[in-house]
């Protein structure tokens, strides 16, 4: 009787074994409606932000295609796709990705660490240069806790821009976060390559969103240069690809800057353009049925754009730092637009470049009347100041 009992308990515990092996039971919804940039499910409860799968048939076989829960009414979810969903049948199933055994799914955990340097990555992490994918085991989730205000380092230290008028008449502090005010044609881009090579910083960050693919490759090879790209890592989200993933971009380079930052080391996080990324915003909120406010732009776009800056800046004391330019489009120059008169007023600072000093050749094209370092006057001298 022993034996059989202990036999039995053995046979109940290999079953348990094996039960726990299982892979999670996969709930599927069903495709109801596509409009727009918004697909529709039903039968999935998920939360906001959780990654989906589409099955698009293609003859036999069957292609994922990426998406997310990005709004819901009552039972319907809201998807945004990630990708091209041509082809995609109504009715087709739709699945949570990453989910775990006990039914709960993952955040989005994105490559960090070191091995990015020298990198070209897109807003989901995947490689851009042709090179496998960053050997790297240090992963970690997109958004961050708001930081606390009280914890940060104030900004003491001159940060050495390698830009004579910016560095003498806009000095820049370690940890300031600073837009760079332009319209086309004026600079802007390789202003941003001067600082991107000559700043004194430990790492750059730099986060392309909604530029055009052949500016991408031009800042790149030509205006980062190898010695710039050497000590960089660049998030690549060119106007061609999802609104989606062109604000995943803005956040992934942030959430990098601030990986580097928790490593003790000064970073320059260079970001072109911010305008790019609230154009994305509403793009994605206008699809969800948001209604629009100013110029087009919804509600939630003026509370995106601090949500994003509020990220950079210096850590704990003897921490590192985030040292940030973003770039803002001024439309036919006009620094009244909604998301310029909205970045004013969260960056600690900004630097105008104008159309007229540049068509008369006079680079950079920093117009220092209307430009401003908030930060300056608690930084240098009074032998700085009076020259």
């Amino acid at each position: 009787m022993t034996t059989r009992l202990t036999r039995w308990l053995t046979t109940l515990d290999n079953f348990e074994a094996k039960m726990a092996q299982l892979p999670a039971v996969r709930r599927y919804g069903r495709l109801t409606r596509a409009t727009g940039l918004v697909l529709e499910a039903t039968g999935l409860q998920l939360p906001l932000g959780a990654t989906c799968v589409i099955e698009r048939q293609n003859g036999s076989e069957t292609h994922e295609v990426e998406s997310e829960v990005v709004g819901f009414n009552g039972q319907r979810l809201f998807l945004m796709p990630l990708e091209e969903v041509e082809g995609v049948l109504p009715g087709a199933r739709v699945y949570a990705k990453n989910i775990s055994a006990e039914g709960l799914q993952s955040g989005k955990q994105l490559p960090l660490g070191p091995a990015l340097l020298g990198r070209v990555l897109d807003g989901s992490g995947k490689p851009l240069d042709g090179l496998p994918s960053p050997d790297t085991t240090e992963t970690g989730a997109l958004i961050t806790p708001p930081f606390n205000p009280l914890q940060r380092t104030p900004i003491e230290h001159v940060l050495d821009t390698g830009v004579r008028p910016i560095n003498a008449l806009l000095t820049v502090g370690r940890g300031q976060r600073m837009g760079l005010f332009a319209g086309s044609g004026v600079g802007k881009s390789v202003l941003l390559g001067m600082m991107a090579r000559y700043t004194r910083a430990d790492v750059i960050v730099v986060g392309l969103i909604g530029e055009r693919g052949r500016e991408v490759k031009d800042f790149i090879e030509n205006i980062l240069g190898a010695e710039g790209r050497a000590r960089s890592v660049v998030i690549a989200a060119p106007a061609d690809v999802s609104p989606l993933l062109r604000m995943q971009g803005a956040a992934y380079a942030t959430r990098i800057a601030e990986d580097f930052r928790d490593r003790g080391q000064h970073v320059l996080l260079i970001m072109d353009s911010l305008t790019r990324y609230a154009m994305a915003q509403r793009e994605i909120a206008l699809a969800i049925g948001e209604p629009p406010a100013t110029k087009g732009y919804p509600p939630s776009v003026f509370a995106k754009l601090p949500a994003l800056v509020e990220r950079a800046g210096n850590g704990i004391s003897g921490g590192g730092s985030i040292t940030a330019f973003y770039t803002v489009l001024t439309e036919g120059d006009d620094q009244q637009d909604p998301i310029a008169d909205s970045a004013r007023a969260i960056l600690d600072g900004h630097i105008v470049l104008s159309r007229r000093l540049a068509e008369a050749g006079h680079y950079p094209a920093i117009d220092i009347e209307a430009s401003i370092s908030r930060a300056m006057t608690a930084l240098i001298s009074e032998q700085h100041y009076a020259r």
